[in-house]
């Protein structure tokens, strides 16, 4: 116990020697604190802001994301006009015997006695040009 009272004025000493040497730090502290905090909150919003916008779900993903869903809507709305056309199609020729005939006419050249059917050539294929042709 004699040698922990002995080492007390040395520790104390060395505690005030700290104390002296971090005295301008702190003094710089305590009179720039606040300075030091605006510039602190300053970044933080502008990085804050800077995640939001380009961030993995920022503002600049998002917008990307919507007009993809946009894309998306349009094309699924577009098949479901198609289907229901085609489910038009399918009722017609399973109930309406004139929509069978039209049918049989026009892809199987079906004809009634005393008509002719005239069927036409497809359009010969335009020439590829030079450019096609050398791959450039």
């Amino acid at each position: 116990m004699r040698a922990v009272m002995e080492q007390g004025p040395k520790a104390e000493a060395l505690a005030a020697q700290c104390v002296e040497r971090t005295r301008p730090v702190w003094t710089w502290l305590a009179a720039e604190w606040r300075r030091l905090g605006t510039v602190a909150a300053v970044f933080l919003t502008l990085g804050i802001l800077l995640h939001a916008m380009f961030g993995a779900n920022g503002m600049v993903v998002y917008r990307q994301k919507r007009a993809e869903m946009k894309s998306l809507e349009q094309d699924v709305n577009r098949v479901q006009k198609e289907n229901d056309e085609y489910l038009e199609r399918i009722k017609g020729l399973k109930s309406n015997p004139s929509a069978i005939e039209k049918e049989a006419r026009e892809q199987l050249h079906y004809t009634r006695p005393g008509e002719h059917v005239y069927v036409f050539p497809d359009p010969p294929q335009k020439p590829a040009t030079g450019r096609a042709r050398n791959g450039k």
